[in-house]
Protein backbone atom coordinates (compact mmCIF):
# COMPACT_ATOMS: atom_id res chain seq x y z
CA UNK A 1 0.00 0.00 0.00
CA UNK A 2 2.79 2.63 0.66
CA UNK A 3 4.90 1.25 -1.93
CA UNK A 4 5.13 4.53 -3.48
CA UNK A 5 7.57 6.03 0.38
CA UNK A 6 10.10 3.00 -1.09
CA UNK A 7 13.46 4.78 -1.75
CA UNK A 8 13.90 2.89 -5.05
CA UNK A 9 10.71 4.92 -6.09
CA UNK A 10 12.28 8.12 -5.68
CA UNK A 11 15.19 8.11 -7.76
CA UNK A 12 15.70 10.16 -10.28
CA UNK A 13 16.69 9.64 -14.09
CA UNK A 14 18.81 11.98 -16.16
CA UNK A 15 17.10 15.26 -17.08
CA UNK A 16 15.24 15.71 -13.48
CA UNK A 17 15.86 19.34 -12.49
CA UNK A 18 17.70 19.36 -9.12
CA UNK A 19 15.97 22.18 -8.32
CA UNK A 20 13.03 20.80 -7.60
CA UNK A 21 14.68 18.88 -3.96
CA UNK A 22 14.83 22.69 -2.59
CA UNK A 23 11.54 23.39 -2.26
CA UNK A 24 10.29 19.99 -1.47
CA UNK A 25 12.56 20.47 1.63
CA UNK A 26 11.66 24.15 2.45
CA UNK A 27 7.68 23.12 2.58
CA UNK A 28 8.53 20.35 5.59
CA UNK A 29 11.16 22.65 7.23
CA UNK A 30 8.51 25.72 7.13
CA UNK A 31 5.76 23.33 8.70
CA UNK A 32 8.36 22.20 11.69
CA UNK A 33 9.89 25.45 12.35
CA UNK A 34 6.53 26.62 13.79
CA UNK A 35 8.39 24.79 16.95
CA UNK A 36 10.26 28.66 17.04
CA UNK A 37 6.79 29.80 17.31
CA UNK A 38 4.60 28.27 19.98
CA UNK A 39 5.32 30.52 22.88
CA UNK A 40 2.50 32.54 20.75
CA UNK A 41 0.14 30.11 22.96
CA UNK A 42 1.48 30.16 26.61
CA UNK A 43 -0.59 33.91 27.46
CA UNK A 44 -3.69 32.06 25.60
CA UNK A 45 -3.25 28.63 27.40
CA UNK A 46 -2.39 30.40 30.42
CA UNK A 47 -5.73 31.27 31.46
CA UNK A 48 -7.77 29.05 29.11
CA UNK A 49 -9.59 27.15 32.03
CA UNK A 50 -10.75 30.77 33.41
CA UNK A 51 -11.80 31.74 30.27
CA UNK A 52 -13.85 28.23 29.60
CA UNK A 53 -15.64 29.31 33.09
CA UNK A 54 -16.82 32.56 31.63
CA UNK A 55 -14.16 34.61 33.99
CA UNK A 56 -11.97 37.75 32.88
CA UNK A 57 -9.23 36.36 35.00
CA UNK A 58 -6.67 33.27 35.44
CA UNK A 59 -7.41 30.59 37.65
CA UNK A 60 -4.33 30.48 39.79
CA UNK A 61 -3.09 27.51 41.12
CA UNK A 62 -2.08 26.63 44.42
CA UNK A 63 1.46 27.46 46.09
CA UNK A 64 2.07 24.09 46.38
CA UNK A 65 0.92 22.77 42.63
CA UNK A 66 4.23 22.19 40.71
CA UNK A 67 4.87 21.13 37.61
CA UNK A 68 3.75 17.53 38.05
CA UNK A 69 0.85 18.90 39.65
CA UNK A 70 0.01 20.54 36.43
CA UNK A 71 0.29 17.67 34.33
CA UNK A 72 -3.31 16.22 35.37
CA UNK A 73 -4.63 19.08 37.25
CA UNK A 74 -8.19 20.13 35.95
CA UNK A 75 -9.15 22.64 38.27
CA UNK A 76 -6.60 25.82 37.74
CA UNK A 77 -4.66 27.16 34.63
CA UNK A 78 -1.63 26.37 33.35
CA UNK A 79 1.45 28.80 34.57
CA UNK A 80 3.63 30.41 31.44
CA UNK A 81 6.53 28.89 33.00
CA UNK A 82 5.17 25.31 33.09
CA UNK A 83 3.72 25.37 29.01
CA UNK A 84 7.57 26.65 28.48
CA UNK A 85 8.57 23.10 28.83
CA UNK A 86 7.49 21.86 25.67
CA UNK A 87 9.77 24.24 23.71
CA UNK A 88 12.81 22.27 25.78
CA UNK A 89 10.85 19.50 25.22
CA UNK A 90 10.87 20.13 20.94
CA UNK A 91 14.69 20.31 20.67
CA UNK A 92 15.39 17.85 23.16
CA UNK A 93 13.67 14.95 21.58
CA UNK A 94 14.73 16.63 18.13
CA UNK A 95 18.25 15.89 18.76
CA UNK A 96 17.35 12.57 20.70
CA UNK A 97 15.12 11.12 17.49
CA UNK A 98 17.64 12.68 14.64
CA UNK A 99 20.17 10.87 16.50
CA UNK A 100 18.34 7.19 17.07
CA UNK A 101 16.98 6.78 13.73
CA UNK A 102 19.21 9.09 11.22
CA UNK A 103 20.88 5.43 10.30
CA UNK A 104 17.29 4.74 9.14
CA UNK A 105 16.84 7.57 7.61
CA UNK A 106 19.31 6.57 5.47
CA UNK A 107 18.44 3.36 4.02
CA UNK A 108 14.87 4.74 4.21
CA UNK A 109 15.03 7.41 2.19
CA UNK A 110 13.57 10.83 2.69
CA UNK A 111 10.34 10.77 1.33
CA UNK A 112 9.21 7.79 3.86
CA UNK A 113 11.65 9.83 6.37
CA UNK A 114 9.37 13.00 5.46
CA UNK A 115 6.04 10.95 5.79
CA UNK A 116 6.13 9.69 9.40
CA UNK A 117 8.00 13.73 10.18
CA UNK A 118 4.16 14.60 8.96
CA UNK A 119 2.37 12.52 11.21
CA UNK A 120 4.31 12.69 14.48
CA UNK A 121 4.16 16.91 14.15
CA UNK A 122 0.55 17.05 12.84
CA UNK A 123 -0.45 13.71 14.54
CA UNK A 124 1.26 15.17 18.03
CA UNK A 125 -0.58 18.83 17.36
CA UNK A 126 -4.01 16.82 17.05
CA UNK A 127 -3.23 15.01 20.32
CA UNK A 128 -2.36 18.37 22.33
CA UNK A 129 -5.23 19.40 20.78
CA UNK A 130 -7.37 17.23 22.41
CA UNK A 131 -5.14 18.12 25.73
CA UNK A 132 -6.45 21.49 25.55
CA UNK A 133 -9.80 20.77 24.93
CA UNK A 134 -9.99 18.28 28.01
CA UNK A 135 -7.22 20.41 29.89
CA UNK A 136 -4.83 17.89 30.09
CA UNK A 137 -1.16 18.98 30.08
CA UNK A 138 -0.26 15.77 30.28
CA UNK A 139 -1.31 15.02 26.79
CA UNK A 140 -0.03 18.40 25.58
CA UNK A 141 3.88 17.16 26.67
CA UNK A 142 3.44 13.63 24.96
CA UNK A 143 1.58 14.97 21.94
CA UNK A 144 3.63 18.22 20.64
CA UNK A 145 6.53 17.69 23.21
CA UNK A 146 7.34 14.06 22.48
CA UNK A 147 5.27 12.95 19.65
CA UNK A 148 6.10 16.42 17.83
CA UNK A 149 9.52 16.75 18.44
CA UNK A 150 10.53 13.09 17.07
CA UNK A 151 8.85 14.58 13.89
CA UNK A 152 11.00 17.59 14.30
CA UNK A 153 13.83 15.84 14.44
CA UNK A 154 13.26 13.07 11.34
CA UNK A 155 12.10 16.17 8.96
CA UNK A 156 14.58 18.15 10.19
CA UNK A 157 17.42 15.99 9.06
CA UNK A 158 15.30 14.56 5.98
CA UNK A 159 16.50 16.81 3.31
CA UNK A 160 20.30 16.79 4.59
CA UNK A 161 21.95 13.71 2.53
CA UNK A 162 19.61 14.15 -0.68
CA UNK A 163 20.40 17.86 -0.99
CA UNK A 164 24.39 17.03 -0.41
CA UNK A 165 24.29 14.87 -2.60
CA UNK A 166 22.48 16.63 -5.35
CA UNK A 167 24.40 19.77 -4.83
CA UNK A 168 27.95 18.65 -4.06
CA UNK A 169 29.33 21.83 -5.90
CA UNK A 170 27.38 24.21 -3.45
CA UNK A 171 26.82 22.03 -0.08
CA UNK A 172 26.74 25.02 2.10
CA UNK A 173 24.37 26.79 -0.38
CA UNK A 174 21.46 23.61 -0.41
CA UNK A 175 21.91 22.73 2.92
CA UNK A 176 21.61 26.48 3.84
CA UNK A 177 18.09 26.82 1.67
CA UNK A 178 16.32 23.94 3.77
CA UNK A 179 17.52 24.99 7.17
CA UNK A 180 16.54 28.73 6.51
CA UNK A 181 13.01 27.12 6.45
CA UNK A 182 13.27 26.14 9.84
CA UNK A 183 13.92 29.45 11.16
CA UNK A 184 11.42 31.19 8.77
CA UNK A 185 8.35 28.54 10.07
CA UNK A 186 7.62 30.82 13.10
CA UNK A 187 7.24 33.80 10.85
CA UNK A 188 4.58 32.65 8.83
CA UNK A 189 3.38 30.59 11.59
CA UNK A 190 2.98 32.93 14.51
CA UNK A 191 1.00 35.16 12.85
CA UNK A 192 -1.12 32.81 11.31
CA UNK A 193 -1.44 31.09 14.69
CA UNK A 194 -2.56 34.86 16.07
CA UNK A 195 -4.99 35.19 12.93
CA UNK A 196 -6.74 31.80 13.60
CA UNK A 197 -7.17 32.35 17.67
CA UNK A 198 -8.85 35.50 16.71
CA UNK A 199 -11.14 33.89 14.72
CA UNK A 200 -12.15 31.19 16.79
CA UNK A 201 -11.97 33.12 20.33
CA UNK A 202 -15.13 33.26 21.96
CA UNK A 203 -16.66 34.22 25.65
CA UNK A 204 -16.18 30.49 26.80
CA UNK A 205 -12.93 29.92 24.65
CA UNK A 206 -8.99 31.00 23.96
CA UNK A 207 -9.51 29.27 20.31
CA UNK A 208 -5.71 27.30 20.56
CA UNK A 209 -7.47 23.84 20.19
CA UNK A 210 -9.44 24.84 16.73
CA UNK A 211 -6.25 26.31 15.69
CA UNK A 212 -3.72 23.19 16.72
CA UNK A 213 -6.33 21.41 14.60
CA UNK A 214 -6.31 23.50 11.57
CA UNK A 215 -2.77 23.99 11.41
CA UNK A 216 -2.18 20.39 11.91
CA UNK A 217 -4.28 19.73 8.72
CA UNK A 218 -2.53 22.65 6.82
CA UNK A 219 0.66 21.51 7.89
CA UNK A 220 -0.20 18.04 7.17
CA UNK A 221 -1.36 18.24 3.61
CA UNK A 222 1.88 20.90 3.18
CA UNK A 223 4.71 18.28 4.68
CA UNK A 224 3.25 15.02 3.07
CA UNK A 225 3.98 17.23 -0.61
CA UNK A 226 7.07 17.73 0.23
CA UNK A 227 7.61 14.49 1.09
CA UNK A 228 6.15 13.55 -2.34
CA UNK A 229 8.70 15.88 -3.71
CA UNK A 230 11.73 14.49 -2.76
CA UNK A 231 13.93 12.73 -5.24
CA UNK A 232 17.14 11.11 -4.87
CA UNK A 233 20.28 11.13 -7.36
CA UNK A 234 21.80 7.83 -8.92
CA UNK A 235 24.88 7.09 -7.20
CA UNK A 236 26.98 8.03 -10.06
CA UNK A 237 25.05 11.21 -10.84
CA UNK A 238 27.09 14.65 -10.87
CA UNK A 239 26.02 18.02 -12.04
CA UNK A 240 26.50 18.54 -15.51
CA UNK A 241 30.10 20.29 -16.20
CA UNK A 242 31.46 19.55 -12.47
CA UNK A 243 34.49 17.58 -11.88
CA UNK A 244 34.80 16.59 -7.84
CA UNK A 245 38.23 18.31 -6.79
CA UNK A 246 41.12 16.80 -6.41
CA UNK A 247 42.26 16.23 -3.03
CA UNK A 248 45.48 18.92 -2.52
CA UNK A 249 46.27 21.05 0.18
CA UNK A 250 44.02 23.92 -0.41
CA UNK A 251 40.82 21.38 0.29
CA UNK A 252 42.39 18.53 2.34
CA UNK A 253 39.35 19.11 5.06
CA UNK A 254 37.36 18.10 1.92
CA UNK A 255 37.19 14.14 2.23
CA UNK A 256 36.07 11.82 -1.26
CA UNK A 257 35.43 9.06 0.84
CA UNK A 258 32.80 7.97 3.49
CA UNK A 259 32.59 7.06 7.28
CA UNK A 260 30.55 4.51 8.99
CA UNK A 261 27.91 6.28 11.06
CA UNK A 262 28.27 3.67 13.55
CA UNK A 263 32.13 4.94 13.94
CA UNK A 264 31.39 8.90 14.83
CA UNK A 265 30.99 8.21 18.85
CA UNK A 266 35.24 7.40 19.26
CA UNK A 267 36.56 9.85 16.14
CA UNK A 268 37.74 13.29 18.11
CA UNK A 269 36.86 15.31 14.69
CA UNK A 270 33.31 14.24 15.60
CA UNK A 271 33.34 15.74 19.21
CA UNK A 272 35.27 18.54 18.39
CA UNK A 273 32.61 19.66 16.08
CA UNK A 274 29.91 18.57 18.46
CA UNK A 275 30.88 20.92 20.91
CA UNK A 276 31.73 24.08 18.24
CA UNK A 277 27.88 23.54 17.39
CA UNK A 278 27.02 23.58 21.14
CA UNK A 279 28.70 26.32 22.40
CA UNK A 280 27.34 28.51 19.11
CA UNK A 281 23.50 27.36 19.86
CA UNK A 282 24.16 27.72 23.82
CA UNK A 283 25.11 31.24 23.09
CA UNK A 284 22.20 32.34 20.53
CA UNK A 285 19.39 30.13 21.61
CA UNK A 286 19.70 31.77 25.31
CA UNK A 287 18.98 35.12 23.76
CA UNK A 288 16.61 34.19 21.52
CA UNK A 289 14.22 33.09 24.89
CA UNK A 290 15.39 36.37 26.90
CA UNK A 291 15.54 39.16 23.83
CA UNK A 292 12.23 40.77 24.25
CA UNK A 293 12.28 41.04 28.65
CA UNK A 294 16.45 41.91 27.77
CA UNK A 295 15.70 45.18 25.43
CA UNK A 296 12.68 46.14 27.58
CA UNK A 297 14.88 46.16 30.99
CA UNK A 298 18.28 47.75 29.96
CA UNK A 299 16.70 50.49 28.05
CA UNK A 300 13.37 50.60 30.03
CA UNK A 301 12.06 54.08 29.55
CA UNK A 302 14.38 55.52 27.08
CA UNK A 303 12.35 53.55 24.50
CA UNK A 304 9.39 55.60 24.69
CA UNK A 305 11.36 58.86 25.55
CA UNK A 306 10.96 58.51 29.19
CA UNK A 307 13.56 59.12 31.81
CA UNK A 308 12.52 56.46 33.75
CA UNK A 309 13.88 51.97 34.92
CA UNK A 310 11.72 49.56 34.24
CA UNK A 311 10.34 49.49 37.79
CA UNK A 312 9.64 52.87 37.63
CA UNK A 313 6.94 52.52 34.12
CA UNK A 314 3.34 52.42 34.61
CA UNK A 315 1.10 49.72 32.85
CA UNK A 316 0.45 51.87 29.61
CA UNK A 317 4.45 52.01 29.35
CA UNK A 318 5.05 49.01 30.15
CA UNK A 319 2.84 48.15 26.95
CA UNK A 320 4.49 50.31 24.50
CA UNK A 321 7.96 49.29 25.48
CA UNK A 322 6.76 45.87 24.98
CA UNK A 323 5.61 46.23 21.43
CA UNK A 324 8.78 47.59 20.33
CA UNK A 325 10.65 44.56 21.68
CA UNK A 326 8.42 42.71 19.95
CA UNK A 327 9.84 44.66 16.82
CA UNK A 328 12.89 43.94 17.93
CA UNK A 329 12.59 39.97 18.40
CA UNK A 330 11.21 40.00 14.95
CA UNK A 331 14.34 41.90 13.65
CA UNK A 332 16.57 39.14 15.14
CA UNK A 333 14.14 36.11 13.37
CA UNK A 334 15.06 38.37 10.29
CA UNK A 335 18.53 38.16 10.86
CA UNK A 336 18.45 34.32 12.46
CA UNK A 337 16.68 33.61 8.96
CA UNK A 338 18.94 35.55 6.62
CA UNK A 339 22.48 34.57 8.11
CA UNK A 340 21.50 30.59 7.63
CA UNK A 341 21.52 31.34 3.42
CA UNK A 342 24.02 33.76 3.25
CA UNK A 343 26.76 32.04 5.86
CA UNK A 344 26.32 28.34 4.55
CA UNK A 345 26.55 29.85 0.98
CA UNK A 346 29.70 32.26 1.87
CA UNK A 347 31.11 29.16 3.54
CA UNK A 348 31.53 27.16 0.16
CA UNK A 349 33.70 29.92 -0.45
CA UNK A 350 35.58 30.32 2.49
CA UNK A 351 35.48 27.17 3.47
CA UNK A 352 33.63 25.44 7.03
CA UNK A 353 36.94 26.49 9.04
CA UNK A 354 37.12 29.59 8.46
CA UNK A 355 33.80 30.30 8.53
CA UNK A 356 33.08 28.83 12.20
CA UNK A 357 36.45 30.50 13.14
CA UNK A 358 34.94 34.09 12.33
CA UNK A 359 31.32 33.55 13.80
CA UNK A 360 33.43 32.58 17.07
CA UNK A 361 35.81 35.62 16.74
CA UNK A 362 33.19 38.28 15.65
CA UNK A 363 30.83 36.62 18.32
CA UNK A 364 32.79 37.36 21.17
CA UNK A 365 33.75 40.44 20.09
CA UNK A 366 30.34 41.56 20.27
CA UNK A 367 28.91 39.69 23.17
CA UNK A 368 31.69 41.73 25.14
CA UNK A 369 30.81 44.87 23.17
CA UNK A 370 27.09 44.59 24.85
CA UNK A 371 27.51 45.75 28.26
CA UNK A 372 29.25 48.62 27.04
CA UNK A 373 26.77 49.86 24.22
CA UNK A 374 23.75 49.16 26.57
CA UNK A 375 25.68 51.45 29.19
CA UNK A 376 25.98 54.49 27.07
CA UNK A 377 22.81 53.96 26.11
CA UNK A 378 23.10 53.07 22.46
CA UNK A 379 20.62 51.18 21.14
CA UNK A 380 21.55 51.09 17.47
CA UNK A 381 24.95 49.23 18.46
CA UNK A 382 22.67 47.01 21.02
CA UNK A 383 20.67 46.03 18.45
CA UNK A 384 22.98 45.61 15.76
CA UNK A 385 25.36 43.35 17.58
CA UNK A 386 22.90 41.14 18.74
CA UNK A 387 21.60 41.28 14.76
CA UNK A 388 24.42 40.09 13.60
CA UNK A 389 25.09 37.20 16.53
CA UNK A 390 21.49 35.95 15.34
CA UNK A 391 22.67 35.96 12.23
CA UNK A 392 25.74 33.85 12.77
CA UNK A 393 23.50 31.67 15.22
CA UNK A 394 21.36 30.48 12.19
CA UNK A 395 24.66 30.28 9.83
CA UNK A 396 25.96 27.68 12.58
CA UNK A 397 23.07 25.58 11.86
CA UNK A 398 23.19 26.22 8.00
CA UNK A 399 26.88 25.05 7.79
CA UNK A 400 27.64 22.32 10.21
CA UNK A 401 25.78 19.43 7.53
CA UNK A 402 28.43 20.71 4.73
CA UNK A 403 31.02 20.78 7.39
CA UNK A 404 30.37 17.37 8.26
CA UNK A 405 30.10 16.02 4.61
CA UNK A 406 33.52 17.48 4.41
CA UNK A 407 34.63 15.69 7.45
CA UNK A 408 33.19 12.40 6.97
CA UNK A 409 32.05 11.75 3.38
CA UNK A 410 28.36 12.10 2.11
CA UNK A 411 27.24 8.35 2.19
CA UNK A 412 25.82 8.71 5.31
CA UNK A 413 26.13 12.53 6.25
CA UNK A 414 22.33 12.08 7.30
CA UNK A 415 22.65 9.87 9.96
CA UNK A 416 26.16 11.93 11.09
CA UNK A 417 23.83 14.79 11.35
CA UNK A 418 21.41 13.13 13.49
CA UNK A 419 23.90 12.17 16.10
CA UNK A 420 25.46 15.72 16.38
CA UNK A 421 22.22 17.03 16.93
CA UNK A 422 22.17 15.95 20.70
CA UNK A 423 24.51 18.95 20.26
CA UNK A 424 21.42 20.84 20.20
CA UNK A 425 19.02 19.28 22.11
CA UNK A 426 22.15 19.82 25.08
CA UNK A 427 22.53 23.69 24.35
CA UNK A 428 18.79 23.85 24.04
CA UNK A 429 19.06 23.05 28.15
CA UNK A 430 22.15 24.97 28.81
CA UNK A 431 22.01 28.21 26.84
CA UNK A 432 18.61 29.07 28.47
CA UNK A 433 19.46 27.29 32.04
CA UNK A 434 22.60 29.53 31.92
CA UNK A 435 20.84 33.29 30.66
CA UNK A 436 17.54 32.88 32.73
CA UNK A 437 19.15 31.94 36.11
CA UNK A 438 21.97 34.29 35.78
CA UNK A 439 19.64 37.04 35.39
CA UNK A 440 17.81 35.19 38.32
CA UNK A 441 20.86 35.56 40.74
CA UNK A 442 21.79 39.16 39.73
CA UNK A 443 18.55 40.20 40.68
CA UNK A 444 18.48 38.98 44.08
CA UNK A 445 21.89 40.39 44.88
CA UNK A 446 20.05 43.92 43.99
CA UNK A 447 21.58 44.76 40.68
CA UNK A 448 19.67 47.01 38.56
CA UNK A 449 17.73 45.61 35.99
CA UNK A 450 19.38 47.31 33.08
CA UNK A 451 22.88 45.74 34.08
CA UNK A 452 21.68 41.91 35.40
CA UNK A 453 23.17 40.74 31.84
CA UNK A 454 26.48 41.92 31.73
CA UNK A 455 27.54 39.03 33.43
CA UNK A 456 25.91 36.83 31.50
CA UNK A 457 27.17 38.54 28.19
CA UNK A 458 30.94 37.39 29.90
CA UNK A 459 30.30 33.96 30.46
CA UNK A 460 28.80 33.64 26.92
CA UNK A 461 32.05 35.03 25.22
CA UNK A 462 33.65 32.39 27.26
CA UNK A 463 31.81 29.58 25.54
CA UNK A 464 32.30 31.21 22.39
CA UNK A 465 36.09 31.16 22.88
CA UNK A 466 35.98 27.52 23.95
CA UNK A 467 34.07 26.94 20.86
CA UNK A 468 36.86 28.12 18.95
CA UNK A 469 39.59 26.38 20.08
CA UNK A 470 37.84 23.46 19.00
CA UNK A 471 37.06 24.16 15.93
CA UNK A 472 41.09 25.55 15.42
CA UNK A 473 41.72 21.63 16.88
CA UNK A 474 39.70 19.94 13.66
CA UNK A 475 42.08 18.08 10.98
CA UNK A 476 41.27 15.83 8.33
CA UNK A 477 39.73 12.40 9.81
CA UNK A 478 42.85 9.67 9.43
CA UNK A 479 42.27 6.83 6.93
CA UNK A 480 41.54 4.54 9.60
CA UNK A 481 37.88 5.37 9.95
CA UNK A 482 37.01 5.49 6.26
CA UNK A 483 35.07 2.57 4.94
CA UNK A 484 36.62 0.60 2.63
CA UNK A 485 35.60 -0.10 -1.00
CA UNK A 486 33.93 -3.45 -0.12
CA UNK A 487 32.38 -1.25 2.97
CA UNK A 488 31.10 1.17 0.85
CA UNK A 489 29.64 -1.13 -1.53
CA UNK A 490 27.55 -2.93 1.07
CA UNK A 491 26.01 0.19 2.20
CA UNK A 492 25.31 1.55 -0.76
CA UNK A 493 23.28 -2.02 -1.37
CA UNK A 494 21.41 -1.35 2.33
CA UNK A 495 20.84 2.22 1.45
CA UNK A 496 19.22 0.68 -2.38
CA UNK A 497 21.24 3.13 -4.16
CA UNK A 498 21.37 2.65 -8.16
CA UNK A 499 23.69 3.83 -10.78
CA UNK A 500 22.29 6.03 -13.56
CA UNK A 501 22.77 2.92 -16.13
CA UNK A 502 20.80 0.45 -13.64
CA UNK A 503 17.75 2.56 -13.56
CA UNK A 504 14.99 1.37 -15.23
CA UNK A 505 11.40 2.44 -16.67
CA UNK A 506 9.08 3.09 -12.96
CA UNK A 507 12.32 4.23 -10.92
CA UNK A 508 13.03 7.57 -12.16
CA UNK A 509 13.58 6.98 -16.24
CA UNK A 510 14.60 9.57 -18.52
CA UNK A 511 12.99 12.90 -17.00
CA UNK A 512 12.30 16.30 -18.48
CA UNK A 513 11.64 18.77 -15.83
CA UNK A 514 9.61 21.53 -17.21
CA UNK A 515 9.91 25.21 -15.80
CA UNK A 516 6.75 25.67 -15.07
CA UNK A 517 6.94 22.65 -12.93
CA UNK A 518 10.39 23.86 -11.04
CA UNK A 519 8.56 27.93 -10.52
CA UNK A 520 5.28 26.17 -9.38
CA UNK A 521 7.32 24.19 -6.67
CA UNK A 522 9.38 27.60 -5.81
CA UNK A 523 5.87 29.67 -5.50
CA UNK A 524 4.66 27.51 -3.26
CA UNK A 525 7.09 28.55 -0.45
CA UNK A 526 8.19 31.51 -1.19
CA UNK A 527 5.13 33.14 -1.28
CA UNK A 528 3.78 32.00 2.18
CA UNK A 529 7.58 33.08 2.91
CA UNK A 530 7.29 36.11 1.89
CA UNK A 531 4.14 36.80 3.75
CA UNK A 532 5.72 35.86 6.84
CA UNK A 533 8.16 38.41 5.83
CA UNK A 534 6.12 41.01 5.21
CA UNK A 535 3.95 39.88 8.29
CA UNK A 536 7.52 40.26 10.33
CA UNK A 537 8.74 43.42 9.21
CA UNK A 538 5.20 44.68 9.88
CA UNK A 539 6.17 44.17 13.82
CA UNK A 540 9.72 45.77 13.18
CA UNK A 541 8.64 48.68 12.38
CA UNK A 542 7.47 48.84 15.68
CA UNK A 543 11.44 49.58 16.86
CA UNK A 544 11.89 51.94 14.25
CA UNK A 545 8.88 54.09 15.05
Amino acid sequence: MFQFLNKEKTIAGPGFNRWLVPPAALAIHLCIGMAYGFSVFWLPLSKALGVSQGLTERIKCGADDGFFAQLFTTTCDWQISTLGWMYTLFFVFLGISAAIWGGWLERAGPRKAGFVAAICWCGGMLFSALGVYLHQFWMMILGSGIIGGIGLGLGYISPVSTLIKWFPDRRGMATGMAIMGFGGGAMIGSPLAAMLMKNFSSATSVGVAQTFVVMALGYFVYMVSGAMGYRIPASDWKPAGWTPPVAQASNAMITQRSVNVKKVWGIPQFWLVWVVLCMNVSAGIGVIGMASPMLQEVFAGSLIGVSATFTELDKVQLTAIAGIAAGFTALLSLFNIGGRFFWASLSDKLGRKLTYTIFFILGAGLYFSVPSSAAAGSLALFVGAFCLILSMYGGGFATVPAYLADLFGTQMVGAIHGRLLTAWATAGILGPVVVNYMRDYQLSLGIPRAQVYNQTMYILVGMLVVGLICNLMIRPVADKWFMTDAELAEEKRLAHEKSLGSIVKGEGGNEHTSSITVYLAWAAVVVPLSWGVYKTILSVMKLFA
